[in-house]
């Protein structure tokens, strides 16, 4: 039985990954590490809280003891790297906390795992031959787009918030890693996730949120901003692909082919409120739009052509069908 380090299990995408990796890998057993801040919710892993397979641990990655100690106590032959600070608006009004677990976080991470898995650069010690670090990165490290153009993996970096900036530069200690070292590492970069347990300052759970409370909803600017949506299911399905399958070094975009502006977001959820839970006037008359953020980018898309093509993943969910199975998760919790 080979056993997995995975950080920030507690958040939005680590809480729908662990079950599912559970599942799909018998094989393994899982060690959750998070810090449980604001954005960890561990009633999201309830239903695997009594497997024998997962473990959680409640704890910083930057605390290089603690990190050392697990890896001591686990012999972890595998990290899957998720745990970061990820609210562009928070990176904003409070940047040294995203430097911090993000970049010195990672990095962190990155020399306990080379230390306990390899004796010297490209010379790994006996049984962790196949030990790999899989970075989950994001797709705004390549900065904004004009009307036209995808995200490819050589597409070059250009962070526009401290957020970015912060992913971009634990990309390149992790990419640092392999080339120095020859450490096992992969990347994978998405774009914007959404579903079921995603923490409630987001964008869809707060226009879904502030509809039914009868509040104003809330979206930036004009509305105009455009993302690439990706079910985070099928995010997860790539994530658990990539660490099985994925060629060392290399870096994997996962976007889900869903170009939506906030304006058509917002619609689409209200038009579906307004036929699931109707009231006397649309939930559409209660958006309000305010003053945009600083360094706002403009539209994120992705090619996922490479892990289409190398490691046949596919999105299994439109934005039109997953938005239904969101909106449903939402209205129990909120309800």
């Amino acid at each position: 039985m080979q056993t997995v380090l995975i950080t920030g299990g507690a958040g939005f995408i680590g809480s729908n990954f662990i079950p599912y990796f559970l599942e799909k890998n018998k094989e393994y057993k899982v060690v959750n590490l998070d810090l449980l801040t604001y954005a960890g919710e561990l009633s999201n892993l309830s239903k695997i809280e009594n497997n024998p397979r997962y473990t959680f641990v409640e704890g910083d990655i930057c605390d290089r003891d603690l990190v050392e100690k697990l890896f001591n106590q686990y012999n972890f032959n595998g990290v899957i790297h998720f745990a970061a600070e990820s609210h562009v608006d928070n990176s904003i009004k409070n940047p040294d906390a995203f430097v911090r677990t993000n970049v010195f976080g990672t990095f962190n991470l990155l020399d306990v795992a080379r230390n306990y898995w390899m004796e010297s650069p490209n010379n790994y010690k006996k049984g962790f031959e196949t030990a790999r670090f899989h970075h989950i990165s994001t797709d705004e490290v390549y900065g904004t787009l004009g009307e036209t153009g995808l995200f490819t993996e050589e597409t070059s970096y250009a962070p526009n918030s401290p957020y970015s900036a912060s992913k971009a530069s634990s990309d390149f200690m992790v990419r640092s890693y392999y080339h120095t070292y020859g450490m096992n590492v992969i990347t994978t970069n998405c774009s914007n996730n959404y579903g079921p347990k995603q923490h409630d300052e987001k964008l869809i759970p707060t226009i879904i949120r502030k509809a039914i409370s009868g509040e104003k909803i809330p979206i930036y600017g004009d509305g105009k901003n455009i993302r690439d949506w990706l079910y985070v299911l099928d995010h997860c399905k790539g994530i658990e692909l990539v660490f099985n399958t994925g060629k060392t070094g290399e870096t994997y975009n996962i976007g889900g082919k869903n170009e939506r502006d906030n304006l058509y977001i917002v619609d689409v959820i209200c038009g579906i409120l307004d036929k699931v839970i109707p009231k006397e006037k649309s939930y559409k008359e209660q958006i309000s739009f305010v003053k945009d953020r600083p360094g706002h980018d403009f539209r994120y898309a992705i090619d996922a052509s490479k892990i289409e093509n190398e490691l046949s993943w596919r999105a299994d969910e439109n934005f039109e069908t997953g938005i239904k199975k969101t909106i449903e998760w939402y209205l129990k919790k909120y309800q």
